[in-house]
């Protein structure tokens, strides 16, 4: 029997989806536990490349089980959309999706919520995808959510679209000068997602407890990193979520005494999609060359990721925050062209050196980043298959953060294939 949760160490981005494609092969059910369709998880096989917003990333296997759980909010539209794709590319949702009937439904004033807010930021926006996850998130913890569950009750969801209306109109046209949201043309448009989903809409967290006490293979699926948590993370410039361990059983319905394995995410450097602090940006020809060379631009915007080198002190917070007892390293390849890389080792603030990561956003201002160089190895690495194949400035490197985190390293990847990935 085994449980692990797949954690993002960074700001996100960090190549998860692959990870989990990989691991499920062994897996009987991958979970969603946070998030939304704001996510974009990335995978590649068989000369194809796939990108998966809700659906978790186990999808493409045949004896897995994808679980959208109940931490997750949920887009009808975007999903229904998501499920033709996949059925186009072979997988069978029918057979392999399940959808908690907890989960929170996203609809389209979240939406423009979403988008009007932020306009209203100016210079101060957050970053946000505009899908609606925090104005879902902000319903859901005000009790006044819409769950997976009311669109198998017409009644019910009738009366809450009503309720929820009255006070989303009042916020679009006092503060935001906007038209209200009809309730008649919105409340049958939810009606016709809610029968064709609700063969998927089960009681997950009890499914997923008895596959506990059977001894089935889990594995937890987070989006996002430990640096956009809404409690861990560098607030405000946050999601609405947590991508935690924490959050993985809160999200799943899992106890936390269920976690065998939490296992870390994080790339061979850094980066961040949105506005917000970043100790190691690169704001030139080394960061954009980064930027090319990994295809770092957001799976599901599209738009340009800051990109910096490696932050320790950054990826220490992840595991101590998170208990991550395994580590994996992806995107090494990137780095195939530096003479030298660095790596992050401290903070100097105020004068003083630090290996602690602040959450206080005047302390993350004046942070100067203590770096450590390392020799590069110049040379295509894509076609090693054990760690021994390295270069030895690979293998120093990736030693080096070993040490650092003191947390082993189970995973290398050296390439955005299945078969371009080291177990160690």
């Amino acid at each position: 029997m085994s449980v692990r949760v797949i954690i993002g160490a960074q700001w996100g981005d960090e190549g998860k989806g692959k990870i989990v494609d990989m691991l499920s092969d062994k897996t009987e059910f991958v979970v969603r536990y946070q998030g939304g369709a704001n996510a974009g998880h990335t995978l590649k096989f068989d000369g194809k490349t796939f990108v998966l917003h809700l659906i978790p990333s186990g999808i493409f296997r045949k004896n897995t089980t994808c679980v959208i759980a109940n931490g997750v909010v949920v887009d009808p539209e975007a999903l229904l959309e998501e499920i033709k794709s996949v059925k186009e590319l072979g997988a069978d949702p029918e057979k392999s999706l399940i959808i908690s009937e907890a989960a929170h439904v996203i609809l389209p004033y979240h939406k423009l919520l979403d988008t009007v807010r932020e306009k209203s930021r100016g210079s101060n926006k957050i970053g946000t995808t505009g899908r609606g996850i925090g104005p879902a998130y902000m319903q859901k913890t005000s009790r006044m959510g819409i769950r997976m569950m009311d669109l198998l009750d017409e009644k019910v969801l009738e009366e809450k679209i009503i309720s929820n209306l009255e006070y989303t109109n009042c916020l679009l046209q006092n503060m935001f000068d906007e038209k209200p949201v009809e309730a008649g043309p919105l409340f049958e448009e939810v009606c016709k997602y809610g029968k064709i989903l609700s063969p998927y809409i089960k009681d997950t967290g009890a499914i997923l407890r008895d596959a506990y006490d059977e001894g089935r293979n889990i594995l937890l699926e987070g989006a996002q990193g430990v640096l956009l948590d809404i409690d861990h993370g560098t607030y405000p410039y946050v999601t609405s979520s947590s991508p935690t361990s924490g959050g993985a059983c809160i999200g799943s319905g899992l106890p936390p005494s269920s976690l065998e394995h939490i296992m870390g995410i994080t790339k061979a450097y850094c980066t961040r999609v949105g506005n917000g602090p970043f100790p190691t940006e690169l704001e030139n020809a080394e960061g954009e060359k980064i930027r090319k060379s990994g295809g770092e631009f957001g799976a599901t915007t599209g738009r340009p990721r800051r990109c910096g080198w490696l932050d320790l002190v950054a990826l220490r917070y992840a595991v101590r925050v998170n208990g991550i007892n395994e580590l994996t390293i992806t995107k090494l390849d990137v780095l195939d062209m530096f003479a030298s890389i660095r790596a992050c080792t401290a903070y100097k603030i105020d004068g003083e050196e630090t290996r602690d990561f602040p959450l206080d956003p005047k302390k993350m201002e004046k942070i100067k980043p203590v770096f450590r160089e390392f020799k590069g190895w110049q040379t295509s690495i894509s076609n090693c298959k054990s760690f021994e194949d390295l270069p030895e400035e690979a293998r120093t490197y990736m030693k080096f953060i070993e040490e650092y985190v003191q947390v082993p390293l189970v995973v290398v990847s050296t390439g955005p294939g299945r078969e371009e990935t080291i177990r160690i």
